[in-house]
């Protein structure tokens, strides 16, 4: 899921959020491996729109047979070891439709077109993409100082946010939720419904909780 797709796509929250693989379920801890489907409604004259959601090891989507290899920003931390261990699928993001697919890495990577008719078409109108000033981590910092402008709106994380929110209450209880996005309740779960709900906030900041 990328919060690009969030932003200039206007999902706000799903419909609709499935479990469609769940392995190794616990209710307290994450599971080996999971795929959800997040649902979006019709919006502005965009298209209905479904998202999937993979994580696992062994548990990666059907990859375009020109996908070509899996890119890996080099921003990305390594791990205690001081090593990131490359994968067949490494993190990141695959957009299908119709007539274009799409790839990118994780974070801040810039999104690339597969070679097609069409994307061949498309080359030269697109537009250059600047040069980044800084990395993900550093962006933010330097967004806080009021130096640079946060690569990812808060007004786009905050929904981005809750998205997840939901989609971590179906892997735990392991159900599709149906939710509906104008009273922002769960409609077909009490439990998960009753999940929401966090501890009441201290005086004075009630307006940053409300959903």
């Amino acid at each position: 899921m990328s919060q690009g797709n969030h932003e200039f796509l206007d999902l706000g929250l799903p419909y609709e959020v499935d479990p469609i693989i769940i392995e190794g379920h616990n209710p307290l801890f994450y599971p080996l491996a999971t795929t959800l489907d997040f649902k979006f409604l019709k919006r502005k004259g965009i298209l209905p729109l479904t998202i999937s959601w993979y994580n696992g090891v062994e548990n990666q989507p059907e990859l375009p047979e020109n996908y070509g290899e899996s890119e890996m920003m080099a921003d990305i931390p390594a791990a205690s070891n001081g090593q990131i261990e490359q994968r067949k699928l490494n993190p990141g993001k695959i957009i299908y439709s119709k007539d274009l697919n799409f790839k990118g890495g994780s974070h801040g990577s810039i999104l690339s077109m597969l070679s097609s008719k069409k994307a061949e078409k498309l080359m030269t109108h697109l537009p250059e993409v600047p040069e980044s000033t800084s990395s993900h981590f550093k962006n933010f910092v330097l967004a806080c100082k009021g130096e640079e402008k946060t690569r990812l709106l808060f007004e786009v994380s905050v929904p981005f946010s809750q998205v997840f929110v939901l989609g971590t209450l179906a892997r735990r209880l392991k159900t599709k939720l149906k939710f509906d996005r104008d009273t922002k309740k769960i409609t077909n779960s009490t439990l998960a419904n009753d999940l929401l709900q966090a501890q009441p906030p201290r005086n004075g900041w009630e307006e940053f909780y409300r959903l």
